[in-house]
């Protein structure tokens, strides 16, 4: 394994990489990275993967009335209303 300059291992930066990602933080700009090209290789094909699932499933946006109908199905089930 390689180390960068502040003593991070492949190993130890690949640990955290989920957290750094989920972070919102700029990962390339990690220092890690700025010295390893296979974690560099990693990082960049992580995002083609996330691209893809992307638009393979795209966001949408719930109907208006999505919370209206949680709140009456919570109701529902607590027994506060009857069914209609």
């Amino acid at each position: 394994m390689t180390e960068d300059r502040n003593n991070r291992t492949c190993q130890e930066f690949q640990e955290h990489l989920a957290d750094l990602i989920a972070s919102g933080e700029d990962v390339s700009k990690n220092p890690h990275l700025q010295t390893c090209a296979n974690c560099r290789a990693l990082l960049a094909d992580l995002e083609t993967i996330a691209e893809a699932a992307r638009q393979l499933f795209p966001i949408e946006q719930p109907k208006e009335d999505l919370w209206d109908r949680i709140e009456l199905a919570i109701k529902r089930e607590e027994g506060s209303i009857q069914p209609e």
